[in-house]
């Protein structure tokens, strides 16, 4: 008599977020992203050019890994594919270059595969931009060869190219 402290609480099977938690921990440090299932490692060779202004400071090698998280996080520095950003506009967890299987009608009744690299902002504050566009939250925007890409405040702009690129001055994606 008198168990009972307050009305009985529902049963909630609804979703609670843990396991995906889960499945977004890298050495106890939660990611703010997971990686889709059509994640690849690309293959080819892509650079980011760093620039600041006129000035080229550095080329980042973006084929050795699957996805590249972008950020102030130094937590992150052993991850495989991170990529400090010092700017104070910068989130600890900016943005992610994530490559992704992409499936396409031949023309002929088949499909045609290629692993592309998207751009995925993730809810950082000051945003990232793409080509001078800031972009949405949480989605995948596909990168395309000679794309301009700013996080935050940065003054710093990355242009997206694969090796291909600097030798056939095509100005397509093909290698």
């Amino acid at each position: 008599e008198g168990e009972e402290d307050g009305p009985k609480q529902e049963k909630n099977f609804g979703l609670s977020g843990l396991l995906a938690k889960e499945t977004r921990m890298w050495q106890g440090i939660e990611l703010k992203f997971t990686e889709p299932p059509e994640g690849r490692l690309p293959t080819l060779r892509w650079r980011l050019y760093e620039f600041k202004g006129e000035e080229q400071t550095a080329t980042l090698h973006l084929h050795r890994c699957s996805c590249y998280v972008f950020g102030r996080d130094r937590s992150l520095n052993k991850f495989p594919g991170f990529v400090p950003t010092d700017h104070p506009s910068c989130s600890k967890q900016h943005a992610v270059i994530q490559y992704r299987l992409k499936e396409e009608d031949d023309g002929m009744g088949g499909v045609k595969t290629s692993v592309r690299p998207y751009v995925m902002d993730l809810q950082s504050t000051n945003g990232v931009k793409l080509n001078g566009e800031r972009i949405e939250d949480m989605r995948y925007y596909e990168l395309k060869e000679k794309d301009v890409v700013r996080f935050g405040n940065s003054s710093r702009e990355y242009v997206l190219l694969h090796e291909g690129s600097l030798e056939s001055g095509r100005g397509d994606d093909t290698p």
